[in-house]
């Protein structure tokens, strides 16, 4: 019986520093972005195939998923992180069994480039999700639409910080639900329908 494959669901998110960026930190609503980044993990990993760029605050998150559910869904699961940061990897990277460690090109900027260069070139993303985060979410929103003009992009606006940004800014399409629809379960999987079938 042949593999079946499975849609790939691109996922950005962080959790802004009020230190570092309170322009994204003023809006975020820290707990609606752990919710929705377990939600979306939820829904998505036992029926597609869910990637993201290590972020310290969220990998650990989808590690609490994974650990929870019944199955194996190893596979449904890639980790990018970027060598730049390896002193710093949470304990979490390593739970995960597809992590793929992009060379560190000698500064932030350059190996966080390369590493989301190497994700939309590696892949081929059926839709993607943005949560919460700082000015890297909007980059790689941008990058996004750059490699998959035509995919499905979720910015969750109701996480605040450059989600709500990027709805309120980039977004043409508007779907209410993504400023006030808290029910993150049933709203990606209604969002999602053709992609975890």
């Amino acid at each position: 019986m042949a593999k079946k494959i499975l849609n790939k669901i691109f996922l950005s998110a962080s959790i802004p520093y009020a230190d570092r960026h309170p322009e994204f930190y003023d809006t975020a609503d820290v707990l609606a972005i752990r919710d929705s980044v377990r939600a979306l993990a939820a829904v998505v990993i036992p029926k597609a195939h869910l990637v993201w760029g290590g972020h310290p605050a969220i990998t650990p998150l989808i590690r609490y998923v994974v650990e929870r559910m019944t199955g194996e869904w190893k596979s449904h699961i890639t980790l990018y992180q970027s060598r730049h940061f390896e002193k710093d990897f949470p304990k979490d990277n390593f739970a995960f069994e597809n992590i793929q460690l992009i060379p560190d090109y000698g500064d932030i900027s350059s190996s966080v480039f390369q590493m989301r260069k190497k994700m939309f070139e590696e892949n081929i993303f059926s839709a993607a999700v943005f949560i919460g985060g700082m000015e890297g979410v909007i980059d790689e929103y941008r990058m996004f639409r750059e490699y998959y003009p035509q995919a499905l992009t979720i910015p969750l606006a109701s996480t605040g910080a450059a989600a709500k940004i990027v709805y309120d800014e980039f977004q043409n399409s508007k779907n209410k639900r993504l400023t006030n629809d808290y029910a993150y379960m049933a709203l990606f999987r209604d969002l999602l329908a053709d992609f975890i079938k």
